[in-house]
């Protein structure tokens, strides 16, 4: 076989090493249904193990030899990981006071290093750091939230308010309680109807039936949902 066709199925099968690792890490983000899935990391892995490969073996005949300096193989690898920064960035998303995306955006970035990994050659750094994401993301996350679940579930909670004082009543209520405020949002929905959307941690000990029971006791607010939220 000569040594250049050898050298592109090498290369093919990095290609495709680095799209089956993506793919793995997003499978975890896809059924947990985040905006970034399999086809979103299979192609940054893919794309990053491209360009790594073009800038080590895409520009060595460029020049022939004494004219000029070789084409440094790092330049377009080292922008790879500026690049995935804006990508990252779009799957971050804010909701009121609360955050999310950073996980999935952390994920993507990991991710692109894990394409790099396998368009050198480095398998066994790919598979390894694909197994570190992959639990990260999935068997780290049920161990943090058995420990969360001791220390307080994060909680969110719709509520319809009949004069928008009674949130400041609310607030009361939860700090007395040593209820941990972390999101809220709020918008008139009518004449002296406001909807509002808080997300809190309880503390250790405190069921969470108990918190939204002293929240519905108050006047004027009538509980529409409430749900036990993750990561």
């Amino acid at each position: 076989m000569p040594a250049d066709v050898a050298l592109q199925l090498d290369l093919a099968f990095r290609l495709l090493v680095a799209s089956v690792l993506g793919a793995v890490v997003g499978f975890e983000r896809e059924i947990h249904e985040h905006p970034a899935g399999m086809r979103t990391h299979l192609l940054v892995a893919f794309g990053s193990a491209m360009f790594t490969i073009l800038s080590i073996h895409g520009f060595v005949d460029v020049l022939a030899p004494g004219q000029g300096t070789l084409p440094d193989p790092t330049r377009i690898a080292a922008q790879i990981v500026t690049g995935i920064g804006f990508l990252g960035a779009g799957a971050i998303l804010k909701y009121g006071t609360s955050i999310r995306g950073l996980t999935t955006a952390g994920s993507l970035w990991a991710t692109s290093a894990i394409g790099m990994a396998a368009g050198v050659g480095d398998a066994i750094i790919a598979l390894v750091g694909t197994a570190i994401v992959v639990f990260s993301l999935w068997p780290l996350n049920r161990i943090v939230e058995r420990l969360r679940s001791g220390a307080g579930r994060t909680i969110r909670v719709r509520l319809q308010l009949g004069r928008l004082d009674a949130l400041g009543s609310i607030t009361k209520e939860l700090a007395a309680h040593r209820v941990e405020l972390s999101g809220l949002q709020s918008q008139r929905t009518g004449k002296n109807r406001y909807e509002v959307e808080l997300e809190m941690r309880p503390p250790a000990g405190v069921r969470v039936d108990a918190i939204v029971g002293l929240i519905t006791a108050l006047p004027d607010v009538e509980l529409l949902e409430s749900a036990t939220i993750s990561e």
